[in-house]
């Protein structure tokens, strides 16, 4: 019996009637793009995080991308994000023509060191990208004031934090507007690809809707260019609509596993041991992933195979030591935090349906591998 990081068919089994019914409203309907299930989602979702408007596009590359570039972001600007994240993050910027620009993350939670955003600011830089990884959020009450003082745009890349909270504040709603993902394993995963962007701002939202349909205003007519086909497709927004209603308790799941981790692997804590995820100040984490930290994870996850788990790394390759990005010009050594967190972070299996028996599995095999290392 293998156990994965993440399987969906055990959530499949259990709403397998409500998400079979919304694939059959779709077909019904009479309208297989851009209908009534998508402007169902786009509204739901922007109520459940209290903002005006949700643009539903196709994935979460493209939340990031079209998100910037409705913030008017494109060749010649600098945008400031991390290396330590998935590298749809910064494939998004590039292909608005902008140039990433990293800072480090810190030691403990692995989020954006917002310390040392200002000294990074150039006079061609114009927005900030903090990605809140892994569940929890970074901390925006300095990227804000930031922001403000030298007129930036704030995106924030939400992807791997639905319902997230800070200090009582939604992620998502402290920037200029945030983009989704809304890929299989998410925290709110679609049964395919899928992405929004939501905002308070009118005119961001304007820019979104035609850049997400070929530039277009009506149909046919062109006002801007480039535009793109980036559409979210009408089953998965119904599909997500129904998963929506369930997103609270997706979460209370999350953290459920995420307690009997932390109550299960305690003991093997301590120097030169497991390194247990850390909550930052005033987080509500939803554990998209459970990230821990050893210095012999290729070890651990090679000898946990005997057991039949397979084990997964977020991320190994840090993006700026990538060599589709050597033009950026980071030197090894350039960020040595999330350099040294590349070769120590691993994902324990996370998700709301793995049964007590399969997580009790990993937790004893833990301690029977780390025995031996």
């Amino acid at each position: 019996m293998t156990t994965r990081v993440w399987d969906y068919l055990p959530e499949y089994e259990q709403e397998r009637a409500d998400l079979l019914a919304a694939v059959e409203t779709v077909f019904e309907s009479g309208q297989l793009i851009l209908g009534k299930s998508v402007q169902g989602f786009e509204a739901e979702y922007a109520a459940y995080h209290g903002v005006g408007h949700c643009v539903g596009v196709d994935n979460g590359t493209n939340a990031v991308k079209l998100g910037l570039q409705a913030l008017g972001i494109g060749p010649g600007d600098e945008v400031i994000t991390v290396s330590n994240t998935a590298a749809p993050t910064v494939v998004a910027i590039a292909g608005t023509g902008a140039t990433p620009v990293f800072v480090d993350v810190r030691e403990d939670d692995y989020l954006m060191d917002t310390g040392q955003v200002a000294d990074a600011v150039t006079p061609r830089t114009k927005a900030l990208l903090p990605v809140h990884l892994y569940g929890q959020c970074v901390d925006m009450a300095p990227l804000r004031r930031l922001a403000d003082e030298r007129g930036l745009a704030v995106l924030e890349d939400c992807a791997q934090a639905h319902g997230a909270r800070q200090n009582g504040r939604t992620a998502g709603t402290t920037g200029n507007a945030a983009a989704f993902s809304f890929y299989p394993t998410k925290v709110l995963g679609a049964y395919g690809d899928g992405g929004a962007v939501i905002t308070d701002d009118p005119g961001i939202d304007s820019n979104l809707r035609q850049l997400r349909y070929y530039g277009m205003e009506k149909v046919y007519y062109v006002v801007r260019s480039p535009g793109h086909n980036a559409r979210l497709d009408e089953v998965q927004a119904e599909i997500l609509r129904h998963k929506l209603r369930r997103l609270d308790s997706y979460i209370a799941g999350r953290r459920r596993v995420a307690n009997r981790y932390e109550e299960g692997l305690a003991d093997l804590t301590g120097p030169g041991g497991l390194t247990l995820p850390s909550v930052a100040q005033g987080n509500e984490h939803v554990y998209y992933v459970y990230v821990v930290r050893h210095p012999r994870r290729d070890e651990i996850i090679e000898r946990l195979k005997r057991y039949d788990i397979l084990l997964n790394i977020s991320y190994p390759w840090p993006v700026h030591t990538m060599s589709g990005f050597a033009d950026l010009g980071y030197a090894e050594g350039s960020l040595p935090v999330t350099e040294r967190l590349a070769g120590e972070i691993f994902s324990l299996p996370m998700y709301p349906s793995l049964s007590r028996d399969r997580q009790d599995r990993v937790i004893d095999a833990l301690h029977e591998v780390l025995a031996e290392v």
